[in-house]
């Protein structure tokens, strides 16, 4: 197909399709003339993926560079690139982190036996999570790391019901491109899950005002 075509089917613009092609995150199509090129099945498949990350995943051209190197390199495990992956697609925050909530962390990930991935300066989502406690002690609720195991366990129910929808799809490319979407669009279905599960549980725990 042509750019025009690989457009139509994407349902992204001919000029963010050659932007992507000028920023390495598409590859160049096969030269059918000097000013012509052929795109087929692949390029559509990484470009819906690049658009997943920027739109949905809200990533910066570098965040998505890093995201496809992890994708792309092929000598690891399925359980080793799930891990890059979503290493690339957690951004770190700007927020100086609070010692005492590193510490936390590193309490919560020696609990879990998850020692290798406790240094905030190595791992971007165990820095993500010390930046949440830490935004968490500076507005008064130190203890929210009491938080951290009970989540975990709520979240393995998740975490099953995840990779049991990875591990179904077909091609091991198939199964990637699901890890990658299905983190970015699972973390949004998440939070507006939660919410309703916070109404449900309220009315329980605190009543809806209808008695009063």
């Amino acid at each position: 197909m042509r750019v025009g075509e690989l457009s139509k089917r994407s349902g992204v613009p001919v000029p963010t399709i050659k932007y992507y092609l000028r920023e390495g995150l598409l590859p160049a199509g096969v030269l059918t003339s000097p000013n012509q090129a052929h795109y087929d099945d692949e390029h559509l498949r990484r470009l819906r993926l690049v658009r997943a990350l920027v739109d949905v995943g809200g990533l910066s051209i570098a965040s998505v560079r890093e995201v496809l190197t992890a994708i792309d390199t092929r000598d690891e495990s399925l359980h080793s690139k799930l891990g890059a992956v979503q290493e690339a697609i957690s951004q770190p925050s700007a927020v100086e982190l609070d010692p005492l909530a590193i510490e936390d962390v590193q309490g919560f990930f020696r609990r879990q036996g998850e020692t290798e991935c406790a240094d905030v300066t190595e791992s971007n989502v165990t820095h993500m999570l010390a930046a949440a406690l830490t935004v968490a002690r500076s507005v008064g609720h130190d203890h929210f790391r009491d938080l951290l195991d009970p989540y975990l366990e709520g979240l393995k129910i998740i975490a099953q019901a995840d990779l049991e929808y990875i591990a179904g799809r077909g091609s091991r490319d198939d199964v990637i491109e699901a890890m990658v979407v299905g983190t970015l669009i699972g973390d949004t279905v998440i939070k507006a899950v939660r919410r309703l599960a916070h109404a449900q549980v309220s009315r329980k725990v605190i009543g809806d005002g209808s008695d009063s």
